[in-house]
């Protein structure tokens, strides 16, 4: 006779009295509760505001945090979507110890504070060299396109729109001067009684759209002198390394756009821009500085100029001023190199590998590695392949591809972010920097884990348990 189980569906679940047991032990969001009420969040109670009229209490910054590091570890960003999970999943009940925020209280609570939501990065890293996982040997920097909450074909060239902005306007000629026309039939008819005050429907709407094209065509404009007065910067430097004078040409406030520079209605910010598949995106790019032993990320930062040269400054200065110590060695690939950038990395002390020209893998790798000491009046680009070709070159080298892609494998792949939900360079800036503070934490959890089920057994048979919190109490110590 075949034996099941007991099964009733109208008998009523005896439920534990702590809902954190209805999770198995060593769950990650167990970890997360000990983990989030050890996290300076004065910044973030600064920035709530004080209750000018009564009513119901608003919920507590540290379950919004708790839920919002949560959901984007489990690859949630919708606010919906969190309000759905807050009710229906228990690992989410659990770490907003059943409170159920409304999806706009949520995302009015990221949107208000969303600058010191990415400024937690810094103190998840500094958690993580207390636990000694940031060891600072090897530190690579790498970008990434990410999309942006637009349409590429939301976007209009300048050409096109001198096209359609006389096309408009002659549209609006011609109709204002039909409507001079029925005006004087009008008054014939009806006298001239009317005021005039109202602007009809069909004009309206050309005006706006000649009005926006206006505006896009001064920022265009903009850009261009701004792109004139980087490219004179860059000629300047190379004249100077060279020992020899420039004077440019032209003058940045006579830059004019092409035609087919671009611009897009639905977020002005973002930029057309080569994703690694070979296609052209409306994208952002996205930076990140990792520590190449335990793929912390260091720094982070989102900007809408596609070329990767001009970020690696600002990456490596705070990684520095994060972690309080220099890198050994930083590793970028051929985007990243320029003089200036290898004279700034030598100059706050680390050496820096970053190859002059796109490397053919398999070619570098049969290289043969150089004998004897590199040679000092070798040029800047010679020195760098010349240190790239030797064994340390290689292995240092070779460390950032096993580094920083998996950093952003993780976050586009595991975690969800092929696309920003909002607009505008400064909102993703931050919630990429937060996003990348969970990353942290899921390593910092990963390691709190590993002590938990590695930990040496009691005589009585049980293990000693270390949790989150005395960990990042020990680091802060």
């Amino acid at each position: 006779m075949k034996r099941f189980l007991p099964f009733d569906p109208n008998q009523p679940l005896l439920l534990p009295p702590d809902l954190r047991e209805a999770l198995p032990a060593g769950h990650t969001a167990l970890l997360l509760l000990d983990l989030v009420d050890e996290l300076d969040l004065s910044e973030v109670y600064a920035g709530v505001a004080e209750e000018q009229w009564g009513g119901k209490p608003g919920f507590d910054p540290r379950v919004m945090v708790r839920v919002w590091i949560y959901a984007y570890a489990m690859g949630v960003r919708s606010s919906r979507k969190v309000q759905q999970a807050l009710v229906e999943n228990v690992a989410f009940r659990v770490i907003a110890h059943n409170q159920t925020p409304g999806y706009w209280a949520l995302n009015r609570f990221r949107t208000q504070h969303r600058e010191a939501l990415g400024n937690l990065l810094a103190q998840t890293v500094r958690i993580a060299l207390g636990l000694g996982l940031v060891k600072l040997g090897n530190v690579a920097i790498d970008g990434t396109k990410v999309r942006a909450n637009a349409s590429r074909h939301k976007a209009m060239s300048y050409g096109r729109m001198d096209a359609a902005e006389a096309r408009l306007k002659g549209e609006i000629d011609a109709y204002l001067e039909s409507c001079d026309r029925q005006d004087e039939r009008d008054d014939e008819v009806f006298g001239p009684d009317d005021d005039g005050m109202s602007l009809p429907t069909e004009l309206r709407d050309r005006q706006a759209r000649r009005n926006k094209i206006a505006i896009a065509k001064r920022e265009l404009e903009e850009r261009a002198r701004d792109r004139r007065a980087r490219e004179q910067e860059k000629r300047r430097e190379a004249a100077t390394a060279e020992g020899r004078a420039y004077e440019p040409r032209e003058k940045v406030e006579d830059a004019a756009p092409k035609d087919s520079d671009q611009i897009n209605f639905t977020d002005p910010e973002s930029r057309i821009m080569l994703s690694s598949d070979g296609a052209f995106v409306q994208a952002f790019n996205a930076q990140a500085a990792v520590d190449a032993s335990s793929h912390i990320v260091l720094a982070a930062s989102v900007s809408n100029q596609a070329p990767d040269a001009e970020h690696f400054p600002g990456l490596v200065n705070e990684a520095i001023s994060t972690t309080g110590r220099v890198p050994e060695v930083v590793t970028a690939d051929a985007g990243y190199y320029s003089a200036k950038n290898v004279a700034h990395a030598e100059a706050v002390g680390c050496e820096p590998l970053i190859p002059p020209d796109k490397l053919r893998r398999r070619e570098w790798r049969a290289q043969q590695a150089p004998k004897g000491r590199i040679p000092k009046n070798l040029s800047v680009p010679d020195r760098m392949r010349r240190r790239l070709a030797t064994k340390e070159g290689k292995r240092a080298y070779l460390q950032r591809q096993a580094s920083v892609e998996p950093v952003f494998g993780a976050t586009k792949g595991a975690r969800g972010l092929r696309q920003f939900l909002h607009r505008g360079v400064e909102k993703n800036h931050h919630l990429f920097r937060f996003d990348m503070a969970v990353h942290n934490v899921l390593k910092i959890l990963r390691r709190a884990h590993d002590r938990l089920t590695r930990a040496p057994a009691r005589p009585n048979g049980r293990r000693r348990t270390t949790p989150a919190a005395t960990l990042t109490t020990r680091a802060a110590a």
